[in-house]
C-alpha cells in the first residue's frame, strides 16, 4: 500500500495536476489538504473517473481537506469531535484495515496572534482525538500538513526561522506530543538526503534556490511504522507550471 499526502493548494486550480500526478502516481490513498471549494463543487466525477473514492468537507476560499482511495472508505468522520470548528481541517476514514485521519494543522501567523492561540489549542485537541482513534485502530496513519517543521534538519536556513512560526519551540513541542503517544514521522525512519523539504514559498525564487521548510507529514502508529519499507518527497509537481507551494509525500507499507 502506498500512501500519500499534498496540500493542492486550490482544487479548483489545480485539479489537472492532481489527475496526472495520480495517473503517474496511482497511490492507494492521498490526503489532500487546502481543497478551499464548498462540497457541492468538489470535483466527485473527476476522481471516481481517475479510480478513486472520495470523502471530503470543504468551505469557500479557504482550507477544505479530502481523502482518495483507490478502495472503500468506510467509518467516516469529519471534524475533530473534541474541537467544535467551523473551519474544515480534518476528516477521516477506514482503508483496508487502515484508519487515516487527513489533517491541515492551522498556520497560526505569528506567535503574537489568535490565530497561534487557536493553532495551539487545535493542537492540543488534536492529540485527544488522535490517542482515541489510536487505542481503537493498531494500524493507524495521520497525514497532512502540519505547518511545523520538526527540527533544525528540516528547515533551509534554521538561524533565519529561530523562534519564527513553523518552527517555534511550542509548535515543535506540540508536534513532539503527538509523536509521544506512539507515532513515527515516516521520513525520518529512513536516512534521507540533506535539505529535502516539502514547502517553498512562491516568493524570491525560493524553489529554484531551495529555500523550503519540511512541514508535510505522515505519522504511522507502531505497527505501520515496522512495515513501513519508504517514504519519499517527490518535488517534481512543485515544477510544473502554476504549481502548489507544497509537494507531494509518499509512504510505501508493505
Amino acid at each position: 500500500m502506498k500512501i500519500a499526502t499534498w496540500n493542492v493548494n486550490s482544487l479548483k486550480v489545480r485539479l489537472p495536476h492532481l489527475l496526472q500526478w495520480l495517473q503517474t502516481n496511482p497511490v492507494d490513498v492521498l490526503c489532500i489538504q487546502e481543497t478551499k471549494l464548498t462540497d457541492d463543487k468538489f470535483p466527485v466525477d473527476e476522481i471516481n473517473a481517475a479510480g478513486y473514492q472520495v470523502a471530503f468537507t470543504g468551505q469557500k476560499t479557504y482550507n477544505g481537506v479530502a481523502i482518495l482511495s483507490r478502495h472503500e472508505l468506510t467509518d467516516v468522520v469529519r471534524n475533530n469531535p473534541h474541537f467544535p470548528d467551523e473551519q474544515q481541517r480534518l476528516i477521516a476514514a477506514t482503508v483496508q484495515g487502515v484508519r487515516v485521519i487527513c489533517a491541515y494543522v492551522v498556520n497560526g501567523q505569528a506567535l503574537d496572534s489568535d490565530k497561534f492561540v487557536y493553532k495551539m489549542a487545535w493542537l492540543d485537541a488534536l492529540r485527544t482525538w488522535v490517542k482515541e482513534e489510536m487505542a481503537a485502530h493498531a494500524q493507524f496513519a495521520i497525514l497532512g500538513d502540519y505547518n511545523i517543521a520538526p527540527d533544525d534538519r528540516d528547515v533551509h536556513d534554521p538561524a533565519e526561522w529561530a523562534g519564527q512560526i513553523h518552527c517555534s519551540d511550542p509548535e515543535r513541542e506540540a508536534l513532539r506530543a503527538l509523536l509521544g503517544l506512539g507515532l513515527s514521522d515516516a521520513f525520518r525512519l529512513f536516512e534521507q538526503p540533506e535539505k529535502q523539504y516539502s514547502w517553498w514559498d512562491y516568493r524570491q525564487m525560493a524553489f529554484r534556490r531551495n529555500r523550503g521548510l519540511r512541514i508535510d507529514h505522515i505519522l504511522l502508529s507502531k505497527a505501520l511504522a515496522a512495515r513501513c519499507t519508504a517514504c519519499t518527497i517527490d518535488r517534481e509537481p512543485r515544477k510544473w507550471e502554476q504549481p502548489s507551494d507544497h509537494t507531494p509525500v509518499i509512504a510505501t507499507i508493505e
